[in-house]
């Protein structure tokens, strides 16, 4: 009989994983412990293995693409057995190629109800509801235009200025309207060339980002269809601001025909009402330039940003030299002839580099890394204390330790056992929030930060104050390596009571640390470094380690984590005493 298989849960924390890679494809053998994927959690890639036999009838997750615990991925089952109930009765099943024909099947089925619906239905939004489905606006000769997204935190933009009025003719490059952002004013093309049929929103209203601003097609087009079947933030576009269109353009072409009209005169100084473009005039500012001088090569003589940019030098002192003045004269006054030039504005060449960058989908782990610190950082009001620990004894007896040991022992495992040893003396530090509980833990499982190339993982050496420095350094180690391999089984990243984030390797001078929940606290660690300290009344070279705790003050207060430190300072500058 076929089986599901659904999207296992492999860690505590997963939500979702996704198909990192098929070992198996629909009509192979599969035995009982077979692995059939690479699934990639919150914290590694993992093998999938099969607890049955027989043949993989349905995949239902391509690779790359990510599923919610417990939807169906895949059915095994005998060869040519119907699993098509399977699937209709899962309702988790993630959607496949496989089943887009059963799907497509439903679909004539379902339009019925509401055609007959539609009938009795006199409310306009039920009209326009039932409208959708049956209205095919793909062969109408007419583009909608969209309220773009003109910048990364923009909700809506303001018309400032419509460039064109209905039934003007527009070209793929032309600006449409001047649109203020939450950050600046800024062009829309748009991007199709006919006839502008609509205006949606009048000058100075505001639209939604994606809401219908205005529609361009062939003369006569009827687009009525299309402003029935606006989806989502097309809702801007509605009756009556079709029927004001034409009346919203008016008042556009009218400001449109005065600055041109100034433009043509050059009558006047003043260069407000010439019709340019945002970036050209902010441009014309920063370089001096009077508008009333360039001539525009856009639509109706509109000034766009090139035509700054190709003004040649001799175009600006032309307005200075207009009024020409006589040989005597300019050679009578020579010095008052070289005044102006030396008062010329200094025109800087524009230099404009290519912008690139790459963009990558976020990973399963830095979705958990972004959830989970967010929750931490926001929820635990954290509070931070930092102590800074002669390191000199440590450095002597790590290097007495190092001749005789069977592993290196680094600093870092140092700071572990004397973590370690610290907690079993202050366990309201070793303690976690529980929301209506705070619970106190007895035992002392360290967990280690790692970096890896996809983020931070964090394996957990348990019972620590027990293990001596050997073993805590053949643990780290061990941890390490399946870390950067991506061999970390949950289980060994899971329970910790404390965290140490360590960044002296990099010589990093002090840092702070967010908690990782629901640990109380964790320990920021920094580089060792030479800096003079006074002892016994003289300045000397010493090796001084900061390191920061970050508390939750739900759990811990300022007097606690003080006195942490001051156990774990001593710990470390007489580590013979964390040995007995």
């Amino acid at each position: 009989m076929a089986e599901v298989v659904k999207m296992p849960k492999m860690s505590d924390t997963m939500t979702e994983g996704v198909l990192a890679k098929w070992h198996k494809k629909v009509g192979d053998k599969v035995k009982s412990g077979d692995v059939l994927a690479e699934i990639e959690t919150d914290k590694a890639t993992m093998d999938f293995e099969s607890y049955q036999d027989g043949t993989v009838l349905y995949i239902g997750v391509e690779e790359g693409n990510a599923v919610p615990i417990d939807a169906v991925i895949a059915v095994l089952g005998k060869e040519g057995e119907d699993y098509k109930a399977l699937l209709d009765g899962g309702g988790d099943a993630a959607p496949a190629k496989t089943e887009d024909k059963p799907a497509e099947a439903a679909k004539p089925a379902e339009e019925p109800k509401p055609a007959a619906d539609a009938k009795p239905a006199a409310p306009v939004a039920e009209k326009s509801a039932t409208a959708k489905p049956k209205v095919d606006t793909s062969n109408i000769p007419a583009t909608v235009i969209r309220m773009p997204l003109l910048s990364d935190t923009m909700t809506e933009g303001t018309i400032e200025k419509w460039n064109f009025k209905v039934g003007d003719k527009v070209k793929a490059d032309d600006s449409l309207a001047d649109v203020a952002t939450d950050k600046a004013t800024m062009e829309v093309v748009g991007y199709e060339e006919g006839t502008l049929l609509y205006i949606g929103v009048k000058e100075g209203e505001a639209a939604q980002v994606n809401g219908i601003i205005a529609i361009v097609g062939k003369e006569g087009t009827d687009i009525q269809p299309l402003l029935d079947n606006a989806d989502g933030t097309g809702g801007e576009a509605t009756e009556a601001a079709a029927s004001e269109g034409a009346g919203e353009a008016t008042p556009a072409a009218s400001n449109d025909q005065a600055p041109a009209a100034a433009q043509s005169s050059g009558s006047t100084a003043d260069d407000s009402r010439v019709k340019a473009s945002p970036l050209a005039r902010k441009i014309a500012k920063d370089k001096g330039i009077n508008l009333n001088d360039v001539k525009g090569s856009a639509e109706g003589g509109r000034i766009i940003k090139k035509d700054i940019e190709n003004l040649t030098a001799s175009a600006q002192p032309a307005t200075a030299s207009a009024p020409a003045a006589p040989a005597q004269e300019a050679a009578a006054k020579p010095a008052e002839a070289a005044a102006p030039a030396a008062k010329a504005p200094v025109v800087l060449p524009t230099y404009t580099g290519e912008e690139k960058f790459t963009e990558r989908n976020v990973t399963q782990m830095r979705k958990a890394i972004s959830r989970r610190l967010s929750e931490s950082l926001f929820t635990a009001p954290h509070f931070y204390v930092t102590m800074s620990i002669d390191m000199d004894q440590a450095i002597a007896a790590r290097n007495k330790m190092n001749d005789v040991a069977p592993v290196k022992i680094s600093f870092n495992d140092f700071v572990v056992k004397a973590v370690a040893v610290s907690l079993k003396q202050h366990p309201a530090i070793n303690s976690s929030f529980l929301g209506d509980k705070i619970r106190t833990n007895e035992h002392v499982h360290i967990g280690v930060a790692v970096a890896v190339d996809e983020g931070l993982l964090v394996p957990v050496i348990k019972f620590a104050d027990g293990k001596s420095l050997s073993h805590i350094s053949q643990e780290v180690k061990e941890f390490a390596g399946k870390a950067k391999g991506k061999k970390l089984q949950p289980a060994e990243m899971e329970g910790s009571t404390f965290t140490i984030s360590n960044l002296g390797m990099f010589g990093v001078d002090e840092f702070t640390a967010i908690i990782n929940t629901p640990n109380a606290c964790i320990l920021a660690v920094s580089g060792i470094a030479q800096v003079p300290v006074v002892k016994n009344g003289a300045v000397v070279p010493g090796n001084v380690m900061k390191v920061t705790l970050s508390a939750d003050h739900r759990v811990v207060d300022g007097a606690m984590a003080a006195a942490f430190l001051q156990t774990l300072k001593s710990l470390l500058e007489e580590p013979v005493r964390m040995m007995i």
